[in-house]
């Protein structure tokens, strides 16, 4: 970037002042008043090739009913991708594992709770919530293998 100091320029061609109408305009600002009503009972008449809104009888112009159009697509799509995300994410939660499985079916039961098939006491939801105790599958091999069968 240059260090050099702006200096100003004047004009070529044409006055140095600009209207303010010329500006609205070239900012696209319209002159004509708001409309209170939203326009979202739109009528399409094909014999007549006009659009109308139904709640304020007035017509509406074609590029603002294309607009309402495209909003009316672009929240449905909104919607659409939202629901996919949210599908996603449940899919991503997924038991896969069949012991999960087995241990998720024995939870569903209204009266019954699964045992531990060791201890034979019962283990409950609320038990594994907030989370368990590990330890290494040799040393838990290692240790039935030394227990005699009875």
């Amino acid at each position: 970037m240059s260090k050099a100091p702006i200096e100003p320029q004047d004009y070529l061609y044409g006055l140095k002042v600009v209207q303010i109408e010329d500006l609205r305009v070239a900012r696209g600002k319209t002159r004509r008043p708001a409309s209170s009503c939203r326009h979202r009972q739109l009528v399409y008449d094909d014999n007549e090739r006009r659009v109308w809104c139904q709640d304020c009888e007035q017509e509406v112009e074609p590029f603002d009913a294309f607009l309402n159009v495209c909003g009316v697509f672009q929240g449905a799509k909104a919607n659409i991708d939202r629901r996919r995300r949210e599908l996603a994410e449940a899919e991503g939660f997924r038991i896969i594992s069949r012991a999960a499985k087995v241990m998720d079916q024995a939870w569903r039961h209204k009266n019954m709770a699964p045992l531990c098939p060791h201890c034979t006491t019962a283990i409950l939801p609320e038990d594994v919530a907030s989370g368990v105790a590990l330890t290494g599958k040799q040393f838990v091999l290692a240790a039935r293998s030394k227990k005699p069968k009875t």
